[in-house]
């Protein structure tokens, strides 16, 4: 099935899924319409409810009975968009590697933000940069009395949101740490091979290109940062924008078996910060408890509890389950050691 009308969908440049969901549609040449604002007040003028939360981006798709609905959360969209679009998919053939392909979709999307949102609010020349230019992407030609109220209004609530991804001065160390090895691994592993699921882009290649999006494209710290510690990671952020003149095909896929060992030492940073901020999460749902505290790369930790990273240690293994018994042995021989078995229930 293939929609006859361009796909509808709410967004901002600053923002990562955004920038992710677009350079799919791009590759797989679905036909798309951006709508640059708030989901909110868009969808009001479309006679459109707002989802419970209007996360960006935000789609306008039809429901099951064909009416148009406000949709979010970008990785449900893409599994939809494959049921729905056929050819250019994102998702590897080897069950065993599309279970890779999700676990480091789900990384990039969980931790790859705390990346992005450090560096955003943390540093203050970044403060300062992203306090100037957000109000301006929602209206370049607001007017100077107005674009100096909003830039310190927005600049204070979101240094003051800092904590939701768990940085603070004792824990900035420890995402500097995490980002510099993940770039490490990023340059090895472009050294092998174009992108991180073979010769053709996997979900994965897309959603840790939407946080790299910020990371080397708007923020000036990590900016610095990856062009001194990867300049593939820059090259590499630049060509996912517009993959519409790549022509797949199945063989560019890797299997578990022909993975190169740099794709290890990706997963190793997953298993290292990430499978532990899921676990100790998990555990505070259990308990009931707002926040959680656990160690990560030999630093305390404390952080709000979510019910949505909750949902990702859930959906990380039902997809594990969900594979064959011969599949998950496969899957199991490539995570041994990483840290990330640990996240298998």
């Amino acid at each position: 099935m293939t929609q006859s009308k361009p796909i509808t969908l709410i967004g901002a440049p600053p923002s990562p899924y955004t920038r992710k969901m677009i350079s799919i549609l791009r590759y797989r040449r679905i036909p798309y319409s951006i709508v640059w604002g708030d989901p909110g007040a868009v969808l009001l003028g479309m006679g459109i409810a707002k989802p419970k939360v209007a996360l960006l981006p935000t789609f306008v798709l039809p429901d099951k009975r064909g009416e148009m609905q406000a949709v979010c959360d970008s990785t449900p969209i893409i599994r939809r968009l494959e049921t729905e679009h056929n050819g250019r998919s994102v998702i590897p053939d080897d069950p065993a590697m599309a279970f890779i392909d999700y676990l480091l979709e789900d990384f990039a999307d969980e931790w790859g933000t705390k990346y992005m949102f450090h560096y955003r609010w943390h540093p203050e020349a970044d403060a300062d940069n992203a306090g100037t230019l957000l109000p301006l992407f929602q209206k370049v030609n607001l007017p100077e009395q107005t674009f100096a109220q909003f830039k310190p209004f927005i600049t204070e609530r979101q240094v003051g949101r800092l904590h939701v991804v768990g940085s603070n001065e004792v824990t900035a160390p420890v995402i500097d740490a995490s980002y510099l090895r993940f770039l490490s691994a990023m340059e090895a592993h472009l050294a092998e091979q174009p992108y991180l699921m073979g010769h053709r882009p996997g979900a994965s290649d897309f959603s840790i290109y939407g946080q790299l999006t910020q990371l080397v494209g708007f923020d000036p710290t990590p900016r610095s940062i990856t062009h001194r510690v990867s300049p593939r990671t820059v090259a590499y952020t630049g060509l996912m924008e517009d993959q519409t003149g790549l022509e797949p095909a199945a063989e560019d896929w890797n299997t578990i078996e022909t993975a190169p060992d740099s794709l290890q030492a990706i997963l190793n940073e997953v298993g290292h910060v990430y499978a532990p901020a899921l676990l100790a999460n998990a555990r505070a749902m259990e308990a009931g408890e707002k926040t959680w505290e656990t160690e990560i790369d030999g630093s305390r930790w404390t952080q709000q509890t979510f019910n949505y990273q909750g949902k990702c240690l859930q959906r990380i293994n039902a997809e594990y389950q969900a594979l064959t018994a011969a599949d998950r042995a496969r899957v199991d021989i490539i995570l041994e050691g990483t840290g990330c078995e640990q996240i298998i229930l």
